[in-house]
């Protein structure tokens, strides 16, 4: 694995955010001292509050205080980490695109889906998500990992063979774990972007 690295990524986000003139992050305004801390978390979200505290030079009840409330606004969704797949035992991963032949209704979709979750307790697989897209001609899009092609397979199979959705198409875009990956997963890079081109605070400093 061929790992661009991410403090190239890091000094070229630094170097050029004074020049940067494209679109900037439409997220709510927020104080540096919130976004600072969420970049840290970004990553490595197993830092103490108090090595929170010292890296970003304040109080450690205030970094307490902080985190808590990025919790209940929603920035924070979970904590959790980016394993190595491959050493799991998964050596695919695969992008799904689906179209349908015409539009669910909103009871369809929950038919849907609780067919779906009952489905996927009885004959497990390892998606890490399922949304709604518009791209190509195609309209949705799930992300899955898989232990083989095998394994691939039958999840081809039995998502072709949900009922109450016509498929019109259906690709994959398959990619090796154990290949040449010439960025790695990881949401450094995400926090040094949010850094660069991050909207500044109201003059005022009126951002809670």
């Amino acid at each position: 694995m061929h790992d661009l690295g991410n403090k190239g990524h890091r000094q070229f986000l630094i170097a050029h955010a004074a020049d940067y003139d494209g679109p900037k992050v439409q997220v709510p305004v927020m104080k540096e001292i919130k976004l600072r801390l969420l970049s840290e978390l970004l990553r490595n979200s197993r830092t103490s509050d108090r090595e929170l505290a010292v890296k970003l030079g304040v109080s450690q009840p205030t970094i307490s205080r902080i985190r808590a409330k990025l919790e209940k606004d929603g920035y924070i969704k979970q904590y959790t980490l980016i394993p190595d797949f491959s050493k799991l035992g998964f050596e695919i991963m695969a992008v799904t695109l689906v179209k349908l032949k015409k539009e669910l209704t909103e009871s369809e979709t929950v038919k849907i889906l609780s067919f779906a979750e009952k489905f996927l307790k009885e004959n497990p697989f390892a998606y890490m998500m399922a949304a709604d897209g518009n791209g190509l001609g195609y309209g949705y899009v799930v992300i899955s990992l898989h232990e083989n092609y095998t394994d691939f397979v039958r999840f081809v199979k039995a998502t072709k063979e949900v009922p109450f959705a016509e498929l019109g198409a259906f690709d994959s875009f398959m990619m090796s774990l154990s290949a040449r990956h010439y960025q790695p997963l990881t949401f450094s890079i995400i926090a040094d972007y949010l850094l660069a081109t991050k909207e500044k605070p109201s003059a005022d400093g009126n951002t809670e």
